[in-house]
């Protein structure tokens, strides 16, 4: 078994800040990544809104430069490494992958969050070229378009409301007849003359070829199927946080998400949480990074309390 200070699990924009701070502060790191640091940041074609980058930079090339200054300072990583369970047994953080173990007295969970998909054709081959699951990460990119959102929940219309300032047309896809977004939010959206609804209806496929160009959509009640030509689609059917290993070891709120005070700790001492996978109310970048310095920041805290 490898002992460690500080374990970190999640190789996003959230671990690996946690990993260099934890590192420059001279506590032996070893960061866990399921399979390469990535997150979804990783798979961002132009990011924009992340400080010091006026021109935009590329999601996987913002990462590799997360990287490359959070080992320069020491933090060992341990790609393709996807945890299975994780155990408190007091003194000790117990992390089991695979065949595998390895413990810290103190343990920082990274692992972020997943947007659920649609399961269609052509949505894998077109994410990042139309399609995407962050309208204020990306909907800058559509200005003067025509872009189509997809759910009927209150991150489907927010995301159609922020696109109205920016896109030319917005269309907003509803399996059903009634939306179960916040009546303000309803009352906003149908009030804005470039947001059109198109009810009782579901995304069969999406085309294009190096772009989005047109998404096949099916009335649920007559079968009918028709064209709508869009350049973007935002997809915004709910969010899912990586947990499922972490049940019955920290609290979790009824969505699954980590519930952390201020300071990113947890209800287990010596574990914290950083970035998507906790409660929060935005979930950006920016507000990974400064997670994962707080998350840091309660870690050697921690460590310098209990020796």
């Amino acid at each position: 078994m490898s002992d460690h200070q500080v374990i970190i699990i999640g190789g996003g924009p959230a671990g690996l800040t946690a990993g260099l701070y934890t590192s420059r502060a001279q506590l032996k790191t070893i960061l866990l990544e399921a399979m390469i640091p990535s997150g979804q940041a990783y798979m961002a074609e132009k990011v924009e809104n992340y400080p010091g980058f006026p021109d935009g930079i590329s999601g996987n090339e913002l990462i590799e430069r997360f990287v490359q200054q959070a080992t320069k300072f020491g933090l060992e990583i341990q790609r393709f490494t996807p945890v299975d369970k994780v155990e408190d047994t007091g003194e000790q953080k117990v992390i089991t992958a695979g065949e595998k173990q390895f413990s810290s007295s103190s343990l920082i969970i990274a692992t972020g969050a997943q947007w659920n998909k649609l399961g269609v054709a052509g949505e894998e081959k077109l994410i990042g070229k139309g399609i995407s699951y962050c309208a204020t990460c990306d909907g800058a990119f559509f200005k003067d378009q025509d872009v189509a959102v997809v759910g009927g929940g209150d991150t489907a219309l927010v995301d159609a409301l922020y696109l109205s300032r920016v896109a030319q047309k917005v269309y907003v896809v509803h399996r059903r007849d009634q939306l179960r977004a916040q009546k303000i939010l309803q009352d906003k959206a149908q009030n804005e003359p470039k947001i059109e609804f198109v009810w009782n209806t579901v995304v069969k496929e999406i085309k294009g070829k190096d772009q989005v160009k047109t998404l096949v959509l099916k009335n649920v009640k007559d079968a009918q199927q028709k064209d709508l030509a869009v350049s973007g689609v935002f997809i915004a059917v709910g969010q899912k946080p990586n947990t499922d290993f972490l049940r019955d070891v920290v609290e979790l709120d009824n969505k699954g998400y980590i519930i952390t005070d201020n300071d990113c700790t947890t209800s287990v001492p010596g574990i914290f949480a950083a970035g998507d996978v906790r409660q929060k109310g935005l979930r950006q970048i920016a507000t990974a990074v400064g997670d994962g310095a707080l998350a840091a920041a309660a870690v050697e805290k921690y460590i310098e309390e209990k020796t």
